[in-house]
């Protein structure tokens, strides 16, 4: 329901909605109200308050007064610029004048507030404070730059989750109460808080930084006084070239910009000096933010390994791919499998094609949820996913949806998380045993959507409860009399104390027989029934979302936990959300018609084969270069079903595989031709490449590429009872990437480069005597691998966790079950 409203903004009417910040209103109607402290997606911090109105003829600030109907809102006046001004004034108290060496400097919002305000005196004085540079890293924190502006405090929060960053005590001079008498009530408030503070690590050790590493507080700061480390002192800012594009780590491909420019004076190759965000809009995990160096470096034509690569797919019956690759790239594999009836073998994307297409029979449709509707949620569960690993921006909307919307929610994983935990009091999380996804779908439909359900469903569900007898304690109301004493008249007409008998009603405590259903999923998924404190979290709550994970694609009974998540996004009010193991693979999924097998005769793109395309660097004769994800234009359908846009951030001198398909029949001058013949039965749109949008509005509408339409069928309600036969014994291994690695290609990047490590919990260090640094030998799959050991403490429960970014070390294959007993003994 549309809770649209008109207010005037400066005499102009402006629709907006009802409760929407002003500032916001302002800002999605093109009408500039300046703020510093101040973030979209955040809660208000008042830290600035140079977003001073006039609402109805009271002071308000725009970013934190609700608009209301008929409401009219000036946003400028004598005052109010006085105001301003002098809050200028004071931020530009003893700020270093070192613009010209300033990373910041020419995207600075203190100059363009400072010029905008025309502030080219100085009223006001006090004693320096002390000024240090801490160095956290990849992120260096300039406390004399620092305005305490708090946007890194509160997205670090807010968006982010982590809380690693806090206001502390800056050790400086007082404010003169004179100036009280003589400035603005604002301006002199502001003044004494941001003299108060400074920002620092909330962690023990001041030094570090307790986080996650995404570099969001980086993207926020308006001016240079959080810096990363590699990008410091390095250009200046104007002289870089935006390149808008799309991360190429995740499923979620984020907007972002290359920021590039030639590399010396020496070399006029371009390289990519930093990726930036519209902070506003999207955020970027340290994948995203500090993993941009994955290009295909120095590659030039070499003739001779391309006829080896033109003569190995005419000789080959399979092409065995990865998901890193664009929509374009997938249509002419298919073109290929087409022209030279070759097989197309990719685990990983059937896997989730085969689990797309049990789910849309149970719904009758695709799946609806997006990231951005995650994050205006307020209830949602999260099943079969490690969350800030798999999909850190959809964790990031967790958090969003939880601190923002004050929403609740369930969040079951094995493997437990104490951040996610902390997101919020409202927020369960519970760690069910491995392998009971299947068990928690029917919980979850039993618990939300049980007077709704199919037949079918109901049956399965109905047929694991039981009625039982106990004797419980309950508090029950009895009338007991009592002697008590007053005063009453006597005969004589004196008042004299009596003792009197008196009924009155108590409450005590008695055993009574009761019956109870018992619901045994509860008990096959290892978690306590939480049905009683459930309509606490309820209440009030309005928009439901449901994420499923890859511990469920790749669950040896996917096909049903698949149908009934498609159950409950048709006949519940939760929306769904499936996470997508890699870059592209639902692309891959649509685009393809991928073969369960391999054959003998293999080329492989992007994983090694008798013959292998290379986007990662070309090695021995077997191999030919491709280009990487970021030198590529092309398009990627991510997490939300949208098709977005890949622009070629770097030069790249090699060849493609549109030049490899045109020597074997195929004919496309540029592998962007192929945008617009993606398959509408798919759901792609006809649409050329240079058509398509890749921007934020400044109401925050996202225009990037296109919706894919969504998929209708049949819906079918048939189901199967939970096979809960999933046994494991010994040593238990998940497979998982450390934070900010998905790929040889993030790895491959100088900043997140890092050794592969068995991460495990406290529990698992202590049972298998293991402390951090320690040699272990891993055998699984027939295959004995080495590792150091690093004790992550964030994570519990009996687990080490494996990760797969470095293929010498990857102990599961794609299309594995996350979870597996394993051998391990200490080096």
């Amino acid at each position: 329901m549309s809770n649209e409203i008109t207010i005037k903004i400066d005499g102009v009417e402006v629709k907006t909605q009802d409760g929407e910040y002003i500032l916001n209103a302002a800002r999605a109607n093109d009408i500039f109200i300046p703020a510093i402290c101040y973030l979209t997606r955040c809660s208000p911090t008042l830290a600035c308050r140079i977003c001073l109105v006039e609402a109805d003829g009271k002071r308000v600030y725009a970013c934190n007064a609700k608009a209301k109907e008929g409401m009219e809102v000036i946003t400028n006046n004598d005052e109010i610029k006085e105001e301003r001004e002098a809050i200028m004034h004071v931020y530009d108290i003893n700020h270093p004048l070192q613009c010209g060496v300033c990373d910041k400097s020419g995207e600075c919002e203190l100059q363009d507030n400072t010029l905008f305000m025309d502030i080219n005196t100085q009223q006001y004085a006090i004693a320096d404070t002390p000024r240090y540079i801490v160095d956290w890293g990849k992120i260096k924190y300039d406390a004399g730059l620092c305005i305490v502006c708090e946007r890194c405090t509160t997205s670090c929060k807010d968006m982010i989750g982590d809380s690693a960053l806090k206001t502390i005590k800056r050790e400086g001079s007082e404010v003169d109460e004179a100036y009280k008498e003589t400035m603005p009530k604002d301006a002199f408030t502001m003044w004494k808080k941001m003299n108060k503070s400074l920002i620092g690590s909330a962690a023990k050790d001041p030094n570090t930084l307790d986080c996650i590493e995404c570099g969001e507080c980086i993207a926020v700061c308006p001016v240079g006084a959080l810096v990363s480390s590699d990008f410091q002192y390095t250009t200046n800012a104007w002289e870089l070239n935006k390149v808008p594009s799309s991360c190429a780590h995740c499923s979620q491909a984020c907007h972002l910009s290359y920021d590039v420019k030639h590399t010396s004076i020496e070399d006029a190759e371009n390289r990519v000096y930093r990726v930036t965000n519209d902070f506003h809009f999207t955020s970027l995990c340290g994948a995203g933010r500090f993993g941009y160096d994955f290009e295909n470096r120095a590659v030039t034509k070499d003739e001779t390994a391309f006829n080896r690569a033109v003569d190995a797919l005419k000789n080959a019956d399979t092409i065995a791919f990865d998901s890193l690759i664009s929509n374009e790239e997938a249509l002419i594999l298919q073109s290929l499998k087409e022209t030279l009836g070759l097989k197309l073998y990719n685990p990983d994307a059937f896997a989730f094609s085969s689990f797309i297409k049990s789910f849309e029979s149970g719904a009758g449709t695709s799946y609806l949820g997006t990231v951005s509707s995650l994050a205006k949620s307020d209830f949602i569960v999260s099943i079969g996913t490690q969350l800030t690993s798999d999909a850190p921006g959809v964790r990031f909307a967790l958090n969003n949806a939880a601190k923002i919307n004050k929403g609740a929610g369930l969040y079951f994983h094995p493997v437990a998380d104490s951040d996610i935990a902390g997101f919020s009091k409202n927020l369960l999380s519970f760690t069910p045993k491995i392998g009971s996804e299947e068990a928690l779908m029917y919980i979850i439909l039993d618990t939300f959507a049980a007077k709704k359900l199919p037949a079918s469903v109901k049956e399965v569900i109905e047929s694991f409860k039981t009625t039982e007898k106990v004797i419980v304690t309950e508090k029950v109301k009895e009338k007991v009399t009592e002697l008590v004493k007053e005063m009453q008249t006597n005969d004589a007409g004196e008042e004299v104390e009596v003792e009197v008998e008196k009924e009155k009603t108590v409450s005590v405590d008695k055993e009574v027989e009761k019956e109870i259903v018992k619901n045994t999923l509860f008990d096959i998924a290892g978690i306590k029934d939480f049905s009683d404190g459930l309509a606490k979290l309820l209440k009030k709550k309005e928009k439901f979302f449901l994420i499923i994970g890859e511990d469920a694609i790749n669950h040896a009974n996917a096909a049903n936990i698949a149908k009934l998540a498609g159950i409950m996004q048709r006949v519940s009010a939760f929306d769904v959300l499936i996470i997508p193991s890699k870059t592209n693979t639902l692309g891959v999924s649509l685009i393809c018609d991928l073969d369960e097998n391999s054959g003998s005769k293999v080329v492989g793109y992007n994983v090694e084969a008798d013959f292998t395309l290379s986007a990662s660097g070309a090695t021995s004769d077997k191999m030919l270069d491709m280009p990487a994800l970021n030198q590529q234009e092309g398009t990627v359908t991510n997490i939300d079903r949208r098709v977005v846009v890949l622009n070629a951030a770097l030069n790249y001198g090699g060849y493609s595989l549109n030049d490899l398909a045109n020597s074997l029949g195929l004919k496309s001058e540029y592998t962007i031709n192929y945008t617009a013949k993606l398959p509408m039965s798919a759901g792609y749109q006809n649409l050329a490449f240079d058509s398509l949008e890749n921007h934020y509005s400044m109401s925050g509408e996202e225009k990037r590429g296109y919706l894919l339409k969504p998929n209708t069928v049949s819906s079918d309600d048939s189901v199967e009872k939970p096979n809960n036969e999933l046994e494991f014994s010994g040593t238990v291994l998940y497979r998982c990437n450390p934070v900010s690695q998905f790929n040889e290609f993030t790895n491959k990047t100088k900043q997140l480069n890092q050794e592969s490590k068995l991460i495990v919990t406290d529990e698992f260090a202590k049972a298998n005597d293991l402390s951090n640094n320690d040699t272990v030998e891993v055998e699984l799959n027939s295959k004995t691998v080495t590792f150091g050991v690093e004790i992550y403490s964030k994570l519990s429960g009996n687990v080490a966790l494996v990760p797969t970014f470095d293929r010498e070390k990857a102990l599961f294959s794609d299309h594995q079950y996350r979870f597996s007993s394993a051998n391990l003994r200490k080096v």
